[in-house]
């Protein structure tokens, strides 16, 4: 006898609304002005975690809407050029949409190279962008210090995509 396979409907409260607001707490936390042993906390990009996860657990319209309104919120947060993050963020979603069907079923190997792919992407098109604006390139030490810290981020990023691989992701 065949024993139903139970699959948890989950809105888009918790694999889009939470997970934006998390990320968003995440970065306020960290960019707090403390100091531990002279070394100030890093300050990764939280929101990469959501531009490489939510393709794989479903391509929705509310995803990049979502990657929007965070990256505002981070250009405002940091003092950046309005729309530098939501570019950064949309273009690296609209290329992990493109791989998509690479990144489903495959070891995590894999999937770290993909997600380092997302991250260059981002942070490419942020120091573009940046050295276009102020006509000067921007310190590579800055962006090395936000971009490995932000790599370091695949174990969450991995672990979210396998929290909702299961699921059926819907709008309720």
């Amino acid at each position: 006898m065949r024993r139903p396979i139970s699959v948890r409907v989950v809105g888009p409260l918790q694999w889009i609304v939470y997970p934006a607001l998390l990320t968003v707490l995440a970065t306020i936390v960290l960019a707090t002005p403390l100091r531990l042993f002279g070394i100030a906390l890093p300050e990764p990009v939280f929101a990469l975690v959501l531009v490489y996860a939510w393709p794989m657990i479903r391509p929705a319209a509310i995803g990049p809407v979502a990657l929007i309104v965070v990256g505002l919120f981070l250009d405002i947060f940091w003092g950046g050029p309005i729309g530098l993050w939501p570019l950064s963020f949309l273009i690296a979603y609209g290329g992990m949409l493109v791989s998509r069907t690479f990144m489903s079923g495959h070891a995590t190997v894999i999937n770290f190279v993909l997600y380092v792919c997302c991250v260059v992407t981002v942070f490419f098109v942020a120091y573009v962008v940046t050295a276009l604006r102020i006509n000067n390139a921007p310190s590579m030490l800055a962006l090395a210090g936000q971009m490995i810290p932000t790599l370091l981020l695949f174990p969450l990023a991995d672990w979210f995509v396998q929290k909702f691989d299961d699921n059926d992701v819907r709008f309720l």
